[in-house]
């Protein structure tokens, strides 16, 4: 894979981002702070944001498995992009649970890898998490 090569599928992926429905759901997966497996799985089968969420989080696990097979850069992607690290911060803490509720162990395999294989992936996640809780602390404050 040439760096031009990589660059250019950057792009379209970026390109995709940018969608009208895709932006809707990425704005709305801002705001979604699942605590536990049974949320996230209630939320995936909710009819009004079920579909953000299956978009987002598929759209990212695919644009992971270009990385992984070689067919993205992997420093070049984690330069131009964060939104993966944000998405896999989400669904971290209670992965296993997911895997084990669906009997799929492979789920978001190729996201926790590009992630995790990252240069300082475990402490850029970690930062992430911290960010999200902050986030969702304001949120909650703002809100009361």
């Amino acid at each position: 894979m040439s760096k031009v090569e990589s660059a250019d599928l950057i792009l379209k992926l970026y390109d995709l981002r940018r969608e009208e429905t895709m932006r809707k759901a990425r704005n709305w997966i801002f705001t979604f702070n699942p605590k536990t497996a049974e949320e996230y799985g209630k939320t995936m089968m909710d009819p009004e944001v079920g579909g953000y969420l299956r978009m987002v989080t598929s759209y990212w696990d695919m644009a992971a498995t270009l990385v992984s097979h070689g067919a993205i850069d992997a420093d070049m992607f984690n330069e131009t992009a964060g939104e993966h690290f944000m998405i896999f911060a989400k669904i971290e803490p209670f992965l296993a649970d997911l895997r084990e509720q669906w009997q799929m162990p492979e789920a978001f395999k190729n996201l926790e890898k590009v992630v995790l294989e990252s240069p300082n992936g475990k402490e850029r996640l970690a930062k992430t998490q911290e960010w999200l809780r902050s986030m969702s602390e304001q949120a909650g404050g703002a809100a009361a």
